[in-house]
């Protein structure tokens, strides 16, 4: 499987991202562990070569990996049968939930920069909804 790959012990995630940029995501082993039941459950094991971790839904495999629409129907298809009715529902809203979530766990705002490999901090502050909470005001920091 090409696109995981173990770097210094942590198991990382190969990503293709816009303008053809190469990077690779650690993984948490809780995700590798699901991948690799996908990977069984899937036949990837059988397939000649190293494939890319998603293959395309239909149609002839040219070896490339899911594309951008297929991956979106997907995640349209999988919300659909867990009863999750989200309008505008898609990878991206996927991704700006992560963005936030570890932005509300006090990750680093640089460190989410550089995790969702975003060129402009203004872009990653989009994600930072710490200020539209009241009880994470300035107020309850300054010591009187």
């Amino acid at each position: 499987m090409a696109d995981i790959q173990e770097r210094r012990g942590i198991k990382h995630l190969r990503i293709h991202g816009k303008g053809g940029k190469l990077r690779f995501l650690p993984l948490h082993p809780v995700a590798a562990e699901r991948i690799y039941v996908y990977l069984e459950a899937s036949g990837h094991h059988q397939l000649d070569g190293k494939p890319p971790l998603f293959l395309p839904l239909r149609g002839p495999s040219t070896g490339a990996g899911i594309s951008a629409d297929g991956l979106y129907a997907l995640v349209g298809h999988y919300a659909k049968a867990a009863g999750i009715k989200v309008a505008g529902l898609g990878v991206h809203s996927l991704r700006a939930t992560a963005a936030t979530n570890a932005l509300q766990h006090e990750v680093d705002i640089t460190k989410v920069q550089v995790w969702l490999s975003q060129a402009n901090i203004s872009t990653t502050r989009i994600y930072d909804r710490r200020q539209i909470r009241p009880e994470d005001s300035p107020t309850f920091r300054v010591k009187y």
